[in-house]
């Protein structure tokens, strides 16, 4: 072992440049790479190796038992979830975050400098998204973490609005909290934190067709609950159908009664880049906390999210997190140190390949690529709504088209489908359940994906519709 690890450190240029080259020829061919791999043999568990084998003749192994199977998920026609690709930009701050190693934790300059470039990165991100600065923001690793920390400050907020200190005496009570069409995250998030995802009153939408919230009947289950704080979970972009809950109108709810307002904005927050879709987040500076992932519609690798809440909140967040009992890490209220407001104390720093892409891109980079993937939705639901076998199952309000096969008839169909047009490995994409239909989203998020995709993508559905039929 101690003669690999000489030889890896003494040959380390060798590796790199052996690696730099695999990845290149990956991302020059990740156009042709498969989305997914059919009928797929997992590689048998290899046994732990005694001496190691070195660096290179582990690549080669890599090379021969997995690398055939990685399937291009941050490909242009991988639609699959909400996947954002990667800007060459953010693959070189990854990688240099990864050979740099730092553990953002402290702004105190003592140590490492890692924190001051997260506070810079977030300042960016609240440009882009033309926010105030009085949000405080870091960065986790995606909007699970992101929703699980924004609402574990609602939490402590609703408990001294009862004056209890909830980060030391527990959840005992019910706690309220309100909401229409929530991201699984989130009510994973409300498990998490002892709320109990069984306790949410759920909201009646707008209509059949509308995933946003109803005003109307908001307000009444407000009056309903007689004065008592509660948390209110709304969507900046709903899974489905990328529907929008009226924050202006929540806005003025929140003039007339006691809550914290939440908006989970993972992907559809990145609207605000474009001056066609502002609108659509208009008055969600009003919130108290927002979840934004970066990982999707920022295009920077996977585990990248952002939290951000009001930074008048940053005692009760600071009550959250903090590292009460370890002197060693030093007066949590003498400095800003990240390992005191978020849940991880170890983090690498997750914000330099947004850093990096941001700097290389800058605003207009970045309103490009949410302008060009919405018109790619949008071309691609006008092919849907033309098409003798498919239907729109809602309007394309953004980036994601949500639809299904057109003869009702077939709606057991649908699954069989999406299979065997996944088993192509030219697109991917993932089922759902809207509107008591069987369904299939399409979520365009890729800076790479163009017309030429859009167009491959629903020939490559004709064809599989017709074995189908």
């Amino acid at each position: 072992m101690k003669e690999h690890l000489k030889n890896d450190a003494v040959n380390i240029s060798h590796l790199l440049d052996i690696i730099k080259k695999q990845g290149s020829e990956y991302l020059n061919s990740l156009a042709d790479r498969a989305t997914s791999v059919p009928n797929v043999s997992v590689p048998e568990l290899a046994d732990l190796p005694e001496n190691g084998y070195g660096t290179e003749e582990v690549i080669r192994i890599f090379n021969e038992r997995f690398e055939p199977v990685m399937v291009g998920s941050s490909g242009p026609r991988y639609l699959g979830f909400v996947t954002g690709g990667t800007t060459p930009a953010s693959v070189a701050g990854d990688w240099l975050t990864t050979i740099y190693d730092q553990n953002t934790q402290s702004t105190k300059g003592q140590g490492d400098i890692s924190a001051n470039v997260e506070l810079e990165t977030v300042k960016f991100i609240l440009e882009l998204l033309e926010l105030p600065h009085h949000f405080l923001g870091g960065f986790v690793t995606g909007a699970t973490m992101s929703n699980f920390t924004c609402l574990a400050v609602a939490r402590q907020w609703l408990g001294k609005e009862k004056s209890r200190d909830v980060a030391k005496e527990g959840v005992s009570e019910v706690f309220r909290v309100l909401t229409a069409t929530p991201h699984s995250s989130s009510v994973k998030s409300l498990a998490l934190l002892g709320l109990g995802s069984n306790n949410m009153i759920k909201i009646k939408t707008e209509g059949s067709d509308r995933e946003a919230i109803s005003v109307p009947d908001l307000e009444e289950q407000i009056k309903r609950l007689d004065g008592e704080p509660f948390i209110l979970i709304s969507s900046g972009g709903t899974v489905n159908t990328v529907d929008f809950d009226d924050f202006m109108e929540i806005r003025k709810l929140k003039e007339q009664y006691n809550f914290w307002w939440h908006i989970d904005a993972a992907f559809g927050g990145f609207a605000a880049c474009s001056e066609h879709y502002k609108h659509l987040v208009k008055d969600w500076e009003y919130a108290d906390s927002i979840t934004v992932d970066c990982h999707k519609w920022l295009n920077v690798p996977y585990e990248s999210a952002v939290f951000l809440v009001k930074e008048e909140y940053r005692i009760l967040q600071m009550e959250t997190f903090q590292n009460s009992n370890a002197p060693y890490l030093g007066d949590p209220l003498d400095n800003f140190g990240y390992l005191n407001f978020l849940p991880e104390n170890s983090r690498r720093l997750k914000a330099l390949p947004a850093w990096f892409s941001m700097m290389a891109y800058g605003k207009n980079g970045y309103r490009d690529i949410v302008e060009n993937n919405v018109s790619l939705a949008r071309n691609f639901g006008r092919l849907i709504e033309n098409s003798n076998d498919f239907k729109l199952l809602a309007p394309v309000r953004l980036n994601t088209v949500c639809f299904t096969l057109k003869d009702d008839a077939k709606q057991n169909e649908v699954e069989k489908f999406l299979e065997m047009l996944n088993d192509t490995g030219k697109v991917f994409m993932t089922p759902t359940f809207y509107n008591q239909h069987k369904g299939i989203r399409a979520a365009f998020v890729n800076w790479i994906t163009s017309e030429t995709d859009v167009q491959l993508i629903f020939d490559t559905m004709n064809e599989v519709i017709a074995d189908v039929n």
